[in-house]
This record gives structure tokens, sequence and C-alpha cells, in this order.
């Protein structure tokens, strides 16, 4: 595999049912996947070597990213998610990985400007519900 354009990687929320509008203007994004582990260790194991309940752990994932303005449509959706507190279906997508699909509340939303700079925007998601991948 060659190395990618991080530009390339793409976040889409959803506004009417199946219609998927890009986040513009984002300039740098971070996904995280992550799954809590269960300790099922007792006195017989062996060795005393930890033991971990396969399967058992919480998955959950995380997405950030930060950027400028540049599309009234995309920051609109963002904008309402937050203030909503409501789980839309966020499509994430990492050229030569794959798609994450599912649920996500927006966990935060920062705005930021600098006196003779453009106006930014941070915001970080949480997963909701389950993430569904396919591979590209």
């Amino acid at each position: 595999m060659t190395a990618q354009a991080g530009k390339d990687m793409l976040l889409k929320i959803e506004g009417a049912p199946g219609v998927f509008t890009t986040v513009a203007g984002l300039r740098a994004r971070t996904i995280s996947l992550n799954a809590k582990t269960v300790d099922a260790t007792d006195g017989d194991s062996a060795g005393r070597w930890r033991e971990l309940l396969a399967g058992a752990g919480v998955k959950s994932a995380a997405v950030s990213g930060q950027g400028i303005f540049r599309d009234a449509a995309s920051d609109a959706l963002v904008r309402e998610a937050f203030f909503d507190q409501a789980a839309k279906r966020w499509r994430l997508i990492v050229p030569d990985f794959g798609v994450l699909e599912g649920p996500f509340l927006v966990a935060a939303l920062e705005y930021a400007g600098e006196h003779e700079g453009e106006a930014t925007f941070a915001l970080s998601l949480a997963s909701a519900g389950v993430i569904g991948f396919s591979a590209i």
C-alpha cells in the first residue's frame, strides 16, 4: 500500500434519509476505535497471568476533526446535531481501508478565530450505537 493523502479521508453527515453531506473545510481528522476489556482472571488462571473474556467488552468509536468554515449546509447539519443532541448517522471514509457508518453524537463543538485569520471549528463525535464497517 502506498502513502495516502490525509485530505482523502472524508467525514459525512446524513441530512435527509440516505443523503450524506461532506463536512466541508476539515483540515485534520482522527478516528479512534476502542474496545474495553473484561478481566476474567481468577485464582486458577495459569501462572497468574491475566485472562480476558473474549467478546465481552464494550466497543466504541470516536472521531475528531478541525478546519475552517466553507459550506453552510454541512455547518448547519453539524450545529443542529449538537444542539439537538440527536444521534445522527455519520459516514467515515478512509481510502484503501474502508467505510465506517453509524450513529454518533456531537460530543463537542468549538468555534475559534484570530483577529487576522479565518474562523475555525473543531468537533468531537462519540459513537451512539452499532458502527458498521465495509472494506473498500
